[in-house]
């Protein structure tokens, strides 16, 4: 952590904050706005942090938005991104050897592969310097924030999640919010779907308690790591082997039998008893909603161990951008060779931040045949985390680049039919608030390949229209029209709904002449010409089973919040909001310099 803070520094990449600021909303409400900034804003480093709750003052700095730039993530990565991904490809690519020469290069390659593997010491490691065990755990010495108004209570954001297997043939570090019950006790936001919660899985059924180990900071590498999207079994700290060309140095846990990295800050060491659940959350997370209490395991903190000079690295999520933009970006940059394996035909992928990553992916392949981009689609929703991507758009290899929107969407909605559509259901993230029930829903795929010859819609005004469209659907309250030059104009229309959607849809297909792709929205809280959130909202809201209409050519797409007029019977969660009287104290502290067009934008 130091020696980042130092290249950061070098790199003008970083703004310290002297000033008193409190874990508790204070201090992730100003990393939440800074990541917004141009090009992710600096990391920020707080380095008087207090708890004003306890009255506590605690030694440590807290370290923030580490990740979130372009620069910031290649001077942590120390290479380019793209070098990682052609490293990746040249192994997957690998041959025999067909001469001397040859032998003689994939000799050096294999040899330069001894560095990837972890390097278990026998000694202690940094992490280690102080112990705290038995009555001496208290968490609640840890500066560990609470970044909204709702939130269940303090979450660490930013561990890595050492576990392993039943057998302890196999190890997984992942990324997973940490819930601070206590002084002693951490929820543990496992997954269904995830490696963890599938060791959890087999201690259970054999009634054994599951050691953990979470580590905080040390080489920011670590931390990308444990959100990388490696096949089960696999030990993520082998990407930091090969990104970095030297091994993970290891230490043993001193009451786990888990192995952590030498120079983390922090070490939580602990077991999680199969038969205890307990509530968990809610907590703002990246989807920009709260995801809802929910049982999860219970970690029972044995030991924790820090270094004597420590920092406290955390993340803030909520709305878009954020600083998963970054780390996402790197990650999919580096895992496209793999995702290749599964479909060879592919060109490109990118992943929109403002849809939240899995609620859309854009993809552009080489068609061979017909029904070709189907195949995409099931291979997609069957591929390890792609396997929760909800909406999915493919095009062909003449299509824009993906991250030239303007162009891409008017590619698009020329192309554009209801018969271009492809819905079904599959496995969705749990974090997902919009279908009729957790962890399944619909799912979307366009088919954007090739070009159909489709008739132009006649258009009006957004006036001339709204007072057409209000004559028939008297809850409209405004209408904005975007895309106007393509085949498919999108009209967004705001209500205050009073019935289903779908009512509104059926009463505007005598206007199909004039409009083409409708999106209903709730009037409260959306603005219906912002699209960079309308895209977050809508690409959040909708269940493709239950919330896409047709009528000939025009398209119904309903992103209203959901409730008893649509049979809907979960409870649909608040958006993540910052808090007023929070943002008014950063401004009299002389630390709140945010744009007010931005804080619009974003919707903060």
């Amino acid at each position: 952590m130091k020696k980042t803070i130092q290249l950061l520094k070098e790199h003008n990449e970083l703004t310290v904050i002297d000033i008193e600021l409190d874990i508790y909303l204070e201090i992730p409400h100003l990393a939440y706005a800074e990541v917004k900034k141009k090009d992710g804003g600096k990391a920020l480093l707080f380095t008087n942090v207090v708890d004003k709750k306890s009255g506590t003052k605690f030694d440590e700095p807290v370290f923030m938005n580490v990740f979130g730039s372009y620069k910031r993530c290649e001077l942590l990565f120390g290479r380019t991104i793209e070098s990682v991904a052609d490293e990746i490809t040249k192994l997957l690519h690998m041959k025999p050897p067909s001469g001397f020469m040859d032998k003689i290069s994939m000799a050096k390659d294999l040899f330069a592969l001894k560095d990837i593997f972890p390097k278990r010491l026998k000694t202690k490691g940094a992490c280690q310097e102080i112990v705290f065990s038995e009555d001496d755990v208290d968490l609640t010495k840890l500066p560990v924030l609470t970044t909204w108004e709702q939130d269940g209570g303090p979450f660490i954001t930013m561990g890595q999640v050492y576990t392993q297997s039943l057998d302890g043939e196999m190890v997984n570090l992942g990324m997973y919010r940490l819930q601070v019950y206590d002084k002693n006790h951490l929820g543990m936001h496992w997954q269904i779907h995830k490696d963890s919660s599938h060791f959890f899985d087999q201690y259970q059924k054999a009634g054994k308690k599951m050691p953990v180990s979470i580590a905080i900071g040390g080489d920011p590498l670590y931390t990308w790591c444990a959100t990388a999207p490696l096949p089960y079994g696999v030990n993520e700290l082998l990407m930091y082997g090969l990104i970095k060309k030297q091994p993970a140095r290891l230490v043993k846990s001193l009451t786990t039998p888990l192995y952590i990295p030498e120079d983390v800050d922090y070490v939580i060491e602990g077991w999680v008893n199969p038969d205890e659940m307990k509530i968990e959350g809610p907590f703002g997370d990246h989807t920009g909603y709260y995801t809802l209490e929910e049982s999860y395991p219970v970690m029972e903190v044995s030991t924790i161990t820090m270094k004597k000079d420590r920092t406290f690295l955390a993340t803030v999520v909520g709305k878009p951008p954020l600083e998963d933009k970054y780390m996402g970006w790197a990650t999919g940059k580096i895992f496209f060779p793999l995702l290749k394996t599964t479909v060879p035909d592919l060109l490109d992928y990118h992943m929109p931040e403002n849809a939240g990553f899995h609620n859309l992916i854009l993809a552009k392949m080489q068609p061979l045949y017909k029904g070709h981009a189907k195949q995409f689609m099931h291979a997609f929703w069957g591929a390890g985390q792609m396997s929760f991507v909800k909406h999915a758009v493919f095009l062909d290899e003449n299509a824009p680049k993906l991250e030239n929107y303007e162009s891409l969407v008017t590619y698009i909605l020329d192309r554009f039919t209801p018969k271009s559509m492809f819905i079904t259901e599959g496995i969705l993230d749990a974090l997902d608030h919009s279908s009729p029930e957790t962890l399944v829903g619909g799912k979307l795929g366009i088919d954007a390949t090739k070009a159909i010859s489709v008739e132009a819609p006649q258009l009006l005004g957004d006036e001339e229209l709204l007072k057409k469209v209000q004559e028939l659907v008297p809850d409209a309250i405004n209408l904005h029209q975007f895309m106007r030059r393509t085949k498919n104009p999108i009209t967004v229309i705001s209500v205050n709904k009073t019935k289903n959607v779908k009512e509104y849809f059926e009463a505007l297909v005598s206007l199909s002449q004039n409009i083409r792709i409708v999106v209903f929205v709730d009037s409260n809280k959306n603005d219906i010409y912002n699209s960079y959130m309308l895209v977050w909202r809508v690409t959040n809201n909708i269940d493709a089973l239950r919330d896409i209409f047709v009528s000939g050519l025009m398209v119904g797409i309903d992103g209203t919040n959901k409730n008893a007029l649509d049979g809907f019977t979960r409870r649909w969660p608040d958006d993540v909001d910052c808090t007023v009287s929070v943002l008014e104290s950063l401004k009299q502290k002389g630390v709140w310099d945010f744009d007010e067009k931005l804080f619009d934008k974003y919707q903060l």
